[in-house]
């Protein structure tokens, strides 16, 4: 069994967790998310936190017990403090904008793309830096990768939509090989 899933999850305060109908509905003050129980896995909701147990001892139910634990973790981090990504837009004429709720990117093709973000996900753009938020660890991260799937950065000079903190690894371009040899 996972060490992790050993232990309680604690609940903090402002936090419900209410586990009905092979289903785990998590409330706080960011907003709910409701988690399917996975198969093989009990959940138990006591005073000092959330039990994850196994109710087999097969691999697959050893592995679902700390993929649920992790789930269970998550969406009480969401609602208590939410998730968030941060994405920045490098590059001459690459720019981001908000219409309403559409990012709207210009990323060099021939027509802006256009991104719709799904239900529970934020998007805000601060001149060339666009920030996602929202409840769910794995829609924030979806919607991120989503974006920056149009344009990664290139090698050579670094244009395109990348995390804050990614480390792009540059290459030496023609010129530069060429005066080395």
């Amino acid at each position: 069994m996972s060490r992790l899933a050993r232990q309680p999850i604690p609940i903090a305060a402002g936090l419900s967790v209410k586990e009905e109908d092979g289903r785990i509905l998590v409330k706080g003050p960011k907003g709910e998310m409701v988690l399917p129980l996975l198969a093989h896995v009990t959940v138990k909701v006591e005073p000092e936190g959330v039990r994850v147990q196994s109710a087999e001892t097969t691999k697959q139910a050893v592995s679902n017990t700390g993929t649920m634990w992790s789930l269970i973790q998550n969406a009480l981090a969401g609602v208590s403090e939410g998730f968030s990504k941060v994405l920045e837009v490098e590059g001459v004429g690459y720019k981001a904008a908000l219409e309403g709720k559409t990012l709207v990117l210009s990323l060099g093709f021939s027509k802006p793309v256009r991104y719709e973000p799904v239900e529970g996900v934020a998007i805000a753009v601060e001149k060339n830096t666009i920030t996602i938020s929202g409840v769910s660890k794995e829609a924030v991260g979806q919607a991120a990768a989503e974006i920056r799937a149009y344009r990664k950065p290139e090698p050579y000079k670094g244009k395109g939509i990348h995390y804050r903190g990614e480390v792009i690894r540059r290459k030496v371009g023609k010129k530069a090989a060429v005066a080395a040899a």
